[in-house]
């Protein structure tokens, strides 16, 4: 056998008659790398091995194939790994036939039951969620575990709040695993995935140093598991977007390009397009928006879009978003005809408000200055309602550049009187703020100039990816 069998071969020779398992002896006997996997779907306590859980199929060498990918990342040391010698794979795989049935049996069952039981244990109130999972074995189970961090990763874009709560909620049942049965590097690995999608939703918030903490800890968790390449790859990806907020875009570009090749070496070619979506965000927030639409051309071509239409839509929106970016307002049109029945299915979410943005820039570059007010009001209605209050002011910022080149200086003090109220309370970071007031008081004394304006449309772009930006006022 000149190639490495696959996960579901083994898991077929685990139930073949004997006769017709020689060829895998045979390999097992020459090959460490497949006597470790063999090992992972008959874990006893006597051997330290990766256990029969769900998750991505290791690869010949990717250990060692992803060793300095990323100088954050290390192996972790002086653990060994206990292995029967190769001699004796005839009889651990009779041994162990029957355990692995009920094994996966057992696996099959509890994610058969993890939905009604995550749905359960959400109607306690969080503090008492803690005294529950505790006294109750029903929900110290791997498929709870697994599905409560799916929904977290599922629900962040309509709720950061409810996605951070999952999260938690997972790293809380994550204490009550065995980890004997369920092996402890897997625990970790899904604790590591945990705290990165919290370090994500922190970083959201624009809460920076909170993301920075959680992707720490993280990273502590992730140096105890089992050195799953793509848990590093989805690990790096993360972390790249806190670095793209944080404004350190060599960084986050060069993470994402690890990630990149991690994912395409072991063959998954959708999460390797989901990361070329962050890596064309990262060029557009540095500037280079070119660039950004020709790694979007890439990433189109890799995501699969029945595993996350939503990441399909994002792909669409900036490639129609970044020819708006660089005045191909033509081709931005052709893009944005072919992608509107997507469009029609996120319509209800924030890419309605979204669509209503783009289409009004695809407008206005276009000449047709009506519609695209009419968009853009729109576009800022539904942004307040559903409270995103810092698109909501870049959309006025845009209807304010409007109405400066048509010298409508009625339009711009009113729109500015409506803008500062509405942003004071929603805690727009204070240097946003300042330039906001300062647009205001320019609009009240009749000395705004469309350049002013787009220095401080400029500003709050920058801005919404940097916290700490410091606004200089124009003469």
């Amino acid at each position: 056998m000149k190639i490495h069998p696959s996960d579901l071969l083994l898991e077929e020779v685990l139930l073949s008659p004997p006769d017709e398992r020689t060829l895998l002896i045979r390999h097992l006997s020459s090959c460490a790398y497949c006597r470790l996997r063999l090992c992972s779907l008959t874990k006893s306590s006597h051997t330290q091995t990766f256990g029969l859980v769900p998750g991505p199929n290791p690869q010949p060498g990717s250990a060692r194939a992803t060793r300095g990918i990323e100088s954050e990342v290390h192996e972790p040391v002086g653990r060994v790994l206990r292995l029967p010698s190769a001699g004796d794979y005839s009889a651990v795989i009779q041994r162990t036939e029957q355990k692995y049935l009920v094994r996966a049996s057992a696996l099959q069952e509890e994610r058969s039951q993890a939905a009604a039981f995550l749905d359960e244990l959400l109607t306690y109130e969080p503090q008492k969620r803690s005294l529950v999972l505790a006294n109750s074995l029903r929900f110290q189970t791997w498929g709870l575990y697994e599905l409560t961090l799916e929904r977290s990763w599922q629900v962040r874009g309509s709720s950061t709040k409810e996605s951070e709560e999952l999260a938690n909620l997972a790293l809380a049942i994550s204490t009550r695993l065995d980890s004997s049965y369920y092996t402890s590097e897997l625990i970790e690995d899904f604790r590591a995935r945990a705290w990165s999608y919290i370090g994500n939703l922190r970083r959201i918030a624009s809460d920076l140093v909170g993301s920075e903490r959680a992707f720490e800890t993280c990273y502590s968790h992730l140096k105890l598991g089992t050195r799953e390449p793509l848990e590093r790859a989805m690990y790096l990806d993360l972390k790249a977007s806190l670095r793209r907020a944080q404004r350190r875009f060599d960084d986050a570009s060069r993470m994402l390009r690890r990630a990149i090749t991690i994912f395409l070496r072991q063959g998954d070619q959708h999460r390797a397009g989901k990361s070329l979506v962050n890596l064309a965000t990262v060029y557009e927030s540095a500037g280079r928006p070119d660039e950004a639409i020709s790694v979007l051309q890439e990433a189109l071509s890799r995501i699969d879009p029945t595993m996350d239409e939503r990441l399909l839509m994002a792909a669409w929106h900036g490639l129609i978003w970044y020819h708006t970016s660089v005045g191909r307002f033509i081709e931005a049109q052709g893009l944005y005809r072919k992608a509107r029945r997507l469009y029609s299915r996120f319509e209800t979410s924030g890419y309605g408000h979204r669509r209503l943005w783009v289409k009004a820039r695809i407008e206005r570059g276009l000449g047709q200055k009506g519609s695209a007010e009419a968009l853009l009001l729109a576009a800022r209605k539904g942004f307040l309602e559903k409270d995103i209050p810092y698109e909501a002011a870049m959309v006025s910022m845009e209807l304010a550049t409007l109405y400066a080149e048509q010298e409508r200086t009625a339009e711009l003090k009113q729109l500015a009187t409506e803008m500062l109220p509405i942003f004071a309370s929603r805690h727009i970071h204070r240097e946003a703020l300042a330039a906001l007031m300062f647009l205001k008081r320019a609009v009240d004394a009749e000395r705004l100039s469309i350049e002013v304006t787009v220095r401080v449309v400029e500003f709050l772009r920058s801005a919404q990816t940097d916290p700490n930006l410091k606004f200089e006022m124009p003469a």
